[in-house]
C-alpha cells in the first residue's frame, strides 16, 4: 500500500451543460484553476460515449478493455479522483454508473462520455499530498503512486 495525508483544499461546484466532454472539460477546469489533486463526484445525465466495463481477459498480461458504448439519453452517477501524471498534467479517473430504461452499465468513463442535459461536479481539493499517476510498466495503465 502507498499513501499520503493531505488536507481539503477549495470546494468547487461546477453545472456541465449539454454536449460538455467528460473528462475532457474536468481536466481543463483543473488546469485554469490550478488543482492538482481532488476528488469529484458527478450527477446528472449522458447520451454520448463509451465506458471501459472490464478487461476482455482479466488473466491476460496485456489488458485488452471492454468498450461499452452509450447511446441515448441515462442517467449517471460518478466518482472520481483527479491527479497530476508524470509531466504535471491532471488526469481525471472516474467511474460511473449509467442507467436507462432499467438498463444500467457501469465503468470507467476515461474513453469520453457527453453530458445530457446537465451535469452536477463538486470537485474538493486535496493539498499537501504526494501522489501522482505514473505509468506501470506491467499494465500499461497510469497508477496513483507516491511521489
Amino acid at each position: 500500500m502507498q499513501y499520503s495525508q493531505g488536507n481539503v483544499g477549495r470546494v468547487f461546484t461546477l453545472r456541465l451543460e449539454d454536449g460538455e466532454r467528460l473528462p475532457d472539460c474536468l481536466e481543463r477546469f483543473a488546469k485554469e484553476h490550478g488543482i492538482r489533486t481532488a476528488l469529484c463526484t458527478l450527477i446528472g445525465g449522458a447520451d454520448r460515449g463509451n465506458v471501459v466495463a472490464g478487461p476482455k481477459d482479466g488473466e491476460a498480461p496485456v489488458i485488452d478493455p471492454i468498450l461499452c458504448p452509450v447511446r441515448g439519453a441515462h442517467e449517471v452517477l460518478g466518482l472520481g479522483t483527479l491527479f497530476p501524471d508524470e509531466s504535471g498534467e491532471p488526469v481525471l479517473h472516474m467511474h460511473a454508473a449509467l442507467g436507462r430504461d432499467g438498463e444500467t452499465v457501469t465503468g470507467c468513463i476515461r474513453p469520453g462520455l457527453d453530458v445530457w442535459l446537465v451535469g452536477e461536479v463538486v470537485i474538493m481539493e486535496i493539498e499537501n499530498t504526494d501522489m501522482l499517476r505514473k505509468k506501470d510498466a506491467e499494465s500499461g495503465l497510469a497508477l496513483l503512486t507516491k511521489e
